[in-house]
């Protein structure tokens, strides 16, 4: 227990609108050990993005606990939590969130330089990256002159910027077609495989499941384990 990167117990996480009370996750209990790579699906609406905000503090618990290395992220502050983010975690959206007015070299590096790196040193490490998901040749392209999936590599090369131990991607190749969305998950995979990262990722895509160690799917607010590769 004690070499598990990912330590959940209890999670309980329930909104309440209008006085009335919607449980979306629940008894939800989890332990994943480093360098593994986990798929999670489900239906619309059963809970997978709540699990994932949850784990990279956008959103906050009701009930349990939530420990991601040696952070207690449910009891993290929003300073915390912004240093949590910043060092230990990768993320990567449905939507590239590009900043239009940078070029995708500028994009990369710059979270690193937020966090305290030198400009040459995150300037090389960006361009390290976006020469792993094939992009030697865009580094001076603004995201308007990128495809939709050169955008989304874009967004995976920065999630790895700050070298975290651990990867989220909520929906990564939602947004792309097919032949892009099977491109993008699997540079993903082997990526976060090259650098020696945890991933969990949340899909539709039931064929990214195949390419991860673990599958797990949500059902009746919490997970169930579906399927392993390990």
């Amino acid at each position: 227990m004690m070499n598990n990167l990912i330590e959940i117990r209890g999670l309980e996480k329930t909104y309440v609108t209008s006085g009335e009370q919607l449980t979306i996750l629940k008894n939800l209990d989890l332990s994943l050990p480093g360098g593994v790579k986990v798929v999670i699906t489900g239906e619309s609406g059963c809970g997978k993005s709540t699990f994932l905000n949850i784990l990279s503090g956008i959103d906050s618990v009701t009930a349990g606990s939530v420990k991601a290395g040696p952070y207690i992220v449910s009891d993290l502050d929003e300073d915390s939590l912004a240093s949590y983010r910043s060092s230990f975690l990768g993320l990567i959206f449905q939507f590239h969130y590009l900043l239009k007015d940078f070029t995708a070299l500028e994009n990369v590096y710059m979270p690193a330089i937020m966090a305290g790196a030198s400009k040459k040193q995150a300037e090389e490490k960006a361009r390290e990256l976006l020469n792993e998901v094939g992009l030697a040749n865009r580094f001076n392209h603004l995201p308007s002159q990128l495809s939709g999936g050169e955008r989304q590599r874009v967004a995976v090369a920065r999630s790895l910027i700050n070298d975290p131990q651990l990867v989220l991607a909520d929906e990564p190749t939602g947004n792309l077609d097919p032949a892009n969305a099977a491109m993008i998950g699997e540079l993903l995979f082997s990526i976060v495989d090259r650098y020696k990262k945890t991933l969990i990722l949340v899909t539709h895509d039931v064929r990214l499941s195949a390419l991860g160690d673990l599958h797990f799917t949500v059902k009746n607010g919490t997970l169930v384990e579906t399927g392993k590769n390990l």
